[in-house]
């Protein structure tokens, strides 16, 4: 376990940021409730906001069934999708112009979907961000052979992180966030989040190439598919 002494400097203060969304499909589904917020190194949250937005299209029940927002309430409360789209993009865009590190689990997801988001709506997109955190590349960085899932709920679990509304915006950002601040404080992560930041490139691409290999021999992939392992926004 990391010491005092070691702990990485990005620790003190970490923005996190999660999307809920209409399905799973980066370049085709929306934001349906999106959370950012800051947490200190204590894993308190100091600063948040949250949005629900109408996506625009009908949200299938399956995605309702997970984040709890139907179409009917997303169309009666929901802000305009541009809208949205953009406050996101600016509190995200604020934090990176500060330097501040930003935790998002699987952050090739929300940052692809976010980007697909800002083009739909003629809106700019975060085209670059960084320096972003990823507790899920790190964790299969460190424990790559750790038995088990690696969604965020088990993940948290497994580093003790309390998770009480999974799927819930807020409440998986925040998780995220203090995953990894347990995960600096277990391994000797690089000491800026810069490094971190070019190093998760690199494992993402590696992970990425490990898992097509393994979709490959037990058939659910096709020898000439391989699966995108750009970070933190997809190819």
């Amino acid at each position: 376990m990391t010491t005092a002494a070691q702990l990485p400097t990005w620790l003190t203060r970490v923005g996190v940021f999660d999307l809920e969304t209409t399905g799973v499909d980066v370049t085709t589904d929306r934001i349906v409730t999106a959370h950012v917020g800051v947490l200190d190194r204590h894993g308190r949250e100091i600063a948040a906001r949250d949005w629900l937005a109408d996506p625009g299209i009908p949200i299938p029940d399956g995605a309702a069934a997970v984040h709890g927002i139907s179409t009917e309430h997303a169309r009666a409360h929901g802000r305009p999708a541009a809208e949205v789209v953009a406050e996101v993009s600016s509190a995200l865009r604020m934090l990176f112009s500060q330097g501040m590190p930003v935790v998002a689990y699987n952050a090739s997801y929300d940052f692809s979907l976010l980007a697909h988001e800002a083009v739909r709506h003629g809106i700019p997109a975060l085209s670059d961000p960084q320096p972003v955190i990823d507790p899920l590349v790190i964790d299969k960085a460190y424990d790559r052979y750790r038995r088990g899932k690696r969604t965020l709920s088990v993940v948290a679990e497994h580093y003790a992180v309390p998770l009480d509304d999974a799927h819930e915006a807020s409440a998986d950002a925040i998780a995220a966030g203090r995953v990894a601040l347990a995960l600096a404080k277990e391994f000797a992560l690089p000491g800026t989040a810069a490094e971190l930041h070019t190093q998760q490139i690199g494992w993402a691409r590696d992970q990425a190439a490990s898992l097509t290999e393994y979709f490959i021999k037990v058939g659910r992939l096709d020898p000439q598919e391989t699966l995108d392992g750009s970070w933190p926004i997809r190819g």
